[in-house]
C-alpha cells in the first residue's frame, strides 16, 4: 500500500549495485541471501519480514514461563508423556479411561516436545509459538508471490498483530497447529493451480486432512474456496482437473479418517471413552459434537453436546462486531471487505487462470467462509476460534490493499481495460480512500467502547483518529496533485491508522496473564455467554459466564503448568513455580451442588484440597487411579497437581456417558480405583445411581481425616471402596 514496484528500467537500475551470485554459487552467498532475500527484492523486503518474524515470536513468547495454559489439555499432555497408550488415544488421564474432546494431533506435537525437553510450560508453548510464528512467515511468501513484497509485508504484519491470534498463541489449545497446517494445505494447492500437477494438491489434501484430526470439522471450512480455485483457474483441461480433484478427495478422506477409523475398530472396553461424544465413538464426535453440534446447537437432531454455549455472543452476522468479538477480529474487517471486492474487479478482466486473481479467490474465500461459519454458528462458540479466520483477512488486507493503491495512483489499473476507457473508470480509483476511512472509523469505535480501560488504549484511540484523517487527506491532495511522495507517506498513515488499535490490544495480550481456557485479548468488553442457539441460559458446567473469566475447576489446584503434585516431587521435568496451592480449595460449578446442564451429580459439593490429595496419593494402595471426579476439568486440575492418573467420570460438561454403575464396581472389584467423589445432593442424571450405590456400600472420608485444620465430622462427599464392598 505504501509503494509500488518502480518500471522495470527504473528497478533494473536501482538493483544494478547488488551483487549478483558468485559462479560458484558457494555456502557464504546462500546465507547472506538468506537474510537479505532474492536479487530481485527490494533492499528493505527481507530485514523487514524479519523484523515481523522477531516481533511475532516476541508477542507469542513474552513471559513464557508465567503462561497458565489450558489445563484440560496440558493433563492430557502429561499423560501422553507416561503412556503411549494415552498418548495415541489423546486421553485425559494416563490410565486411560476417557478421551479429551478434540483428536490428539496437536496433543502429540506438544507431546513430544515434552517427551524430549521435558514436561513444563516453555516445552508445551514451544510448539505453539513456532506455529504462530511459521504461519506469519508463510503467509508472507504466500502473498508476495503473487502480489510483491509490499503486500506480502502488511499481510505478515496484520496476521502478527491479530489480537486473538495472539492471544490463542500464548496457550496450549490448538488452534495455532491447526492454522499453520491449514495455511500449508492453501500453500500447496497454489502450487497445484500454478504448475498444474497432482501431487501438490494431494500435499494440499493431506495437510487439511492433519488439520481435520487437529480440530475436525473446523478444518474443512475452507474446502470450497480450495475446491473452486482449483476448478477455476487451473491450466489444464477441465477433464484432468477433475480427475485431480477425485484424487486429492480420497486423499483428504484417508489423511482425516485414519485415526478415527483405528479407533472405532478397537472394542470399547480396550480403549479409552471418546469424550464429548453420545456412543462412545469417534463418528459421533465428529458429526455430533465437533460437527453439526458447533453450527446448530443443542437444537441439532445430530451432537447437541455443544448445548449452545456461545462465549462470543449471540449468532447472526454482527456477532464478529459485538462488544465480545470486535476488538478480537473486526479491525480489519471494514477494510478487507471493500479490497476483496476491489480486487476482485480490478481482475476482472484477466484470463481464466491468471494467478492474482486465484489468489484473492482462495483468500477471499477462507475469510468469507470463516466468517459467515463463525458468525452464525448456534453452538458453543469461543472466541479463539476466530484465529483461523485472520490468515484470509491478513491476505487480503495485504494483497487487495495493494491493488487498490495502485488503482487510485493510476485512475485505473483493471486488467484489460483499453487506455481509452480509463480516463471513464477513474470512479474506482477512490474506493481506497472510503476503505481506510471505514476502518478508521470502526477502530475508533470500538477503542471508545474500552475508554477508561488504560492509557495504551486511549493513545491508540488518538493515533487512529490523527493517522487515518492524515491518510485519507493525504491520498486525496497527493491524487489530485499527482504528489506520488505524498501519496506514498499517506499510504504509510494508513498502515499506522489501521494497525494501532490491533497493536494495542496484542500488546495487552502478550504482556498480561490470560485464561487458559477461554484467552482473549484487550479489557473484558462484555458478559461471555451470548444465548447462543437454544442452549442453556447460563456458561457450560465448570465454566464462569464472564468472558476471560477463569474456569472454576482450573485454578487454585494447579491452575499453572509446572506447579508441583502435592507431596513435592513434581511431574518429570516440571518446574515449580515456587507457590503451592496449600489448602486453597479449587470447586468446579459442577461440584458445587446443581448443574443446569445436565448430567454430572458426582463430586458435588466438595472442595478438593492439596491436603485431600496428599491423603489420597498416601491411600493410593496400588489403585491404577487416584480418584474419581465428576468432569474434566477438576480431573485435570488433580492430574497436573498430583502427578497421577484421575477418571473423569462425565468429561467436559459432567454429561458423558462414560462411567456406568457396571464399569465402577469392575474396577473397584479389581483394585484399580478406591477412592469417588459424590455430590451431596446424590447425584442427577444417569449418575443417580451411581451415587445411590457409592453412598450405600462406601465408607465417608471426614474431612478431619485428612486435614489438621478441620474438625469437621460431616462427609466431604469423599467416600473409599474397597473390592469387599462390591457384591
Amino acid at each position: 500500500m505504501t509503494t509500488l514496484a518502480p518500471p522495470p528500467g527504473q528497478e533494473s537500475a536501482r538493483r544494478s549495485h547488488r551483487a549478483g551470485p558468485p559462479a560458484d554459487g558457494g555456502l557464504n552467498y546462500r546465507a547472506r541471501k538468506l537474510f537479505t532475500g532474492p536479487e530481485d527484492d527490494p533492499r528493505w523486503a527481507r530485514p523487514a519480514l524479519w523484523g515481523i518474524l522477531l516481533l511475532a515470536t516476541a508477542l507469542y513468547a513474552w513471559n513464557l514461563t508465567s503462561i497458565t495454559g489450558n489445563t484440560f489439555y496440558d493433563a492430557a499432555v502429561y499423560s501422553g508423556t507416561k503412556s503411549w497408550k494415552a498418548f495415541f488415544f489423546g486421553a485425559l488421564d494416563s490410565g486411560s479411561f476417557i478421551t479429551v474432546d478434540k483428536p490428539p494431533f496437536a496433543l502429540w506435537v506438544m507431546g513430544l516436545s515434552a517427551r524430549v525437553f521435558g514436561y513444563g510450560t516453555w516445552q508445551l508453548m514451544l510448539p505453539m509459538v513456532a506455529a504462530g510464528t511459521g504461519s506469519v512467515a508463510l503467509l508472507y511468501r504466500q502473498v508476495k508471490r503473487d502480489f510483491g513484497a509490499v503486500a506480502g509485508t502488511i499481510s505478515a504484519l496484520v496476521l502478527t498483530l491479530t489480537p486473538i491470534t495472539v492471544a490463542i498463541t500464548r496457550d496450549t489449545n490448538p488452534d495455532p497447529i491447526l492454522v499453520l497446517l491449514m495455511m500449508l494445505g492453501a500453500a500447496a494447492l497454489m502450487k497445484a493451480v500454478r504448475n498444474g500437477k497432482l501431487m501438490p494438491l494431494v500435499w494440499s489434501a493431506v495437510a487439511i486432512g492433519f488439520a481435520f484430526n487437529t480440530k475436525m470439522m473446523q478444518a474443512y471450512v475452507v474446502l470450497p474456496a480450495f475446491f473452486l480455485v482449483y476448478l477455476w483457474a487451473t491450466n489444464v483441461s477441465l477433464g484432468r482437473r477433475i480427475r485431480n480433484l477425485a484424487v486429492a478427495t480420497v486423499a483428504l478422506v484417508v489423511s482425516s479418517a485414519w485415526w478415527m477409523v483405528i479407533v472405532d475398530l478397537i472394542p470399547a472396553s480396550s480403549r479409552p471413552y471418546i469424550g464429548g461424544s453420545t456412543d462412545n465413538t469417534v463418528w459421533d464426535l465428529v458429526i455430533g459434537y465437533n460437527g453439526f453440534g458447533r453450527i446448530f446447537g443443542a437444537g441439532s437432531s445430530v451432537g447437541s453436546q455443544g448445548n449452545g454455549a456461545s462465549f462470543g455472543g449471540s449468532s447472526g452476522l454482527y456477532r464478529m462486531f459485538n462488544e465480545i468479538m470486535g476488538g478480537q477480529i473486526s479491525w480489519l474487517i471494514p477494510f478487507a471487505a471493500i479490497a476483496l471486492v476491489g480486487g476482485l474487479v480490478l481482475r476482472g478482466r484477466a484470463p481464466r487462470t491468471d494467478a492474482k486473481r486465484a489468489a484473492l479467490m482462495l483468500w477471499g474465500g477462507w475469510f468469507v467462509l470463516h466468517f459467515l461459519t463463525f458468525s452464525l454458528a448456534e453452538g458453543t462458540f469461543h472466541p479463539y476460534y476466530v484465529t483461523a479466520m485472520a490468515p484470509g483477512i491478513a491476505a487480503v488486507a495485504g494483497a487487495g490493499g495493494v491493488l487498490l493503491y495502485r488503482a487510485f495512483r493510476e485512475g485505473s489499473a483493471a486488467v484489460g481495460v483499453p487506455p481509452v476507457e480509463r480516463s471513464r473508470d477513474w470512479g474506482r480509483a477512490w474506493v481506497l480512500p472510503a476503505a481506510i476511512a471505514a476502518s478508521s472509523i470502526w477502530a475508533v469505535v470500538l477503542l471508545k467502547r474500552v475508554s477508561g480501560s488504560g492509557t495504551v488504549y486511549t493513545v491508540a484511540e488518538i493515533v487512529v483518529a490523527t493517522a487515518g484523517i492524515a491518510s485519507v487527506l493525504g491520498l486525496l491532495v497527493g491524487r489530485f496533485t499527482r504528489r506520488h511522495r505524498l501519496m506514498g507517506f499517506a499510504a504509510l498513515a494508513a498502515i499506522v491508522a489501521l494497525l494501532a488499535g490491533p497493536a494495542a490490544y496484542s500488546v495487552s495480550a502478550a504482556t498480561s496473564s490470560t485464561n487458559g481456557t477461554n484467552p482473549t485479548a484487550g479489557p473484558s468488553t462484555g458478559g461471555g455467554m451470548g444465548g447462543g442457539g437454544g442452549g442453556m441460559g447460563g456458561a457450560p458446567s465448570g465454566t464462569k459466564g464472564k468472558t476471560g473469566s477463569a474456569p472454576s475447576g482450573s485454578g487454585s489446584i494447579s491452575g499453572k503448568m509446572g506447579t508441583p503434585p502435592s507431596g513435592g516431587t513434581a511431574p518429570s521435568g516440571t518446574k515449580s513455580s515456587g507457590t503451592e496451592s496449600g489448602s486453597t480449595s479449587s470447586k468446579s460449578s459442577s461440584e458445587s451442588g446443581g448443574q443446569s446442564a445436565g448430567g454430572g451429580g458426582m463430586g458435588g459439593g466438595t472442595q478438593v484440597s492439596s491436603e485431600m490429595i496428599t491423603y489420597l496419593k498416601k491411600h493410593q494402595d496400588g489403585a491404577t487411579w487416584l480418584l474419581a471426579v465428576s468432569t474434566d476439568q477438576t480431573a485435570s486440575s488433580i492430574i497436573l497437581e498430583s502427578g497421577q492418573p484421575v477418571i473423569s467420570m462425565g468429561g467436559w460438561s459432567g454429561s458423558d456417558n462414560a462411567m456406568t454403575l457396571a464399569k465402577l464396581k469392575s474396577l473397584v472389584k479389581s483394585g484399580k480405583l478406591h477412592y469417588i467423589i459424590i455430590s451431596s445432593d446424590g447425584g442427577q442424571g444417569t449418575n443417580t445411581a451411581i451415587a445411590t450405590w457409592v453412598k450405600a456400600h462406601g465408607t465417608a472420608v471426614k474431612s478431619a481425616t485428612y486435614s489438621t485444620s478441620s474438625t469437621s465430622s460431616t462427609s466431604t462427599g469423599l467416600y473409599r471402596l474397597d473390592a469387599s464392598d462390591v457384591s
